[in-house]
């Protein structure tokens, strides 16, 4: 069985600027990522994934993912739902307030008292979620936000957390997704690059990207190039 990267939970949240609930959806998702479960979550670009965004779309179909919608439009859930899989699990911020208790959300820019409790209310709720998708029966313990932390590397500026390689496949640019930590173990393993090592990395490359039949052949060429490319320039 192939060694694949660590477990984590996807979180889209509303691209909606029109409502201070989309805002809410935002900051929330920021503090789950940055602060109450860093390390367990990434977080997926809602245009970018609408747009046709491999590297997001394929996140979703193999890694948990909780959306965050701002409304019952729910149009995160549904893009997910339509583009990659069913969500492990959805939140809507109008029900949670209501649930709650919290009424007179506003502020899409600057969020008024009951936005922010919104927000609290909301991490809150999603941290447990993130648990709940991971398996995890007790909750690790808070960390303090690292206002300096750097961005996991992603497809998009927005925290996307999947690493990804640009590589040129029959003439076209795509995105290898997990490519970096897919080369990591297989170059930490010491395999050779060879016919069947080259065969094995390409079956865990098919796991997180749509590897066409007419398109093997380019991607092993790619891969062996790729592996080559870091065998010249040495250990960091």
């Amino acid at each position: 069985m192939p060694d694949l990267p660590e477990k984590k939970a996807g979180i889209i949240s509303c691209s909606g600027e029109e409502l201070a609930e989309g805002t809410v959806t935002r900051l929330a998702a920021l503090k789950v990522l940055h602060q109450t479960r860093r390390g367990d979550t990434v977080t997926l670009c809602l245009p970018l994934f609408l747009a046709g965004g491999e590297g997001e779309r394929t996140f979703a179909k193999f890694y948990p993912t909780i959306t965050v919608d701002g409304c019952q439009l729910r149009c995160a859930a549904r893009a997910t739902e339509r583009y990659s899989a069913k969500p492990a699990a959805s939140l809507v911020i109008t029900d949670l307030a209501a649930e709650r208790g919290i009424s007179g959300i506003a502020g899409c820019r600057r969020l008024n008292d009951a936005g922010q409790q919104a927000v609290e209310a909301t991490a809150e709720v999603l941290a447990g979620l993130v648990d709940q998708v991971l398996g995890r029966t007790v909750p690790p313990p808070k960390v303090m936000e690292d206002p300096v932390a750097r961005r996991p590397v992603g497809t998009c500026q927005c925290g996307s957390g999947v690493p990804v390689t640009m590589l040129t496949i029959n003439g076209r640019a795509v995105e290898a997704v997990a490519l970096p930590i897919l080369l990591d173990r297989f170059v930490g393993a010491g395999r050779t690059v060879d016919a069947a090592g080259l065969n094995d990395l390409l079956v865990q490359v098919r796991i997180y990207n749509e590897v066409l039949p007419e398109d093997e052949a380019a991607w092993v060429d790619a891969l062996r190039l790729e592996l080559e490319s870091r065998s010249r320039e040495g250990p960091p």
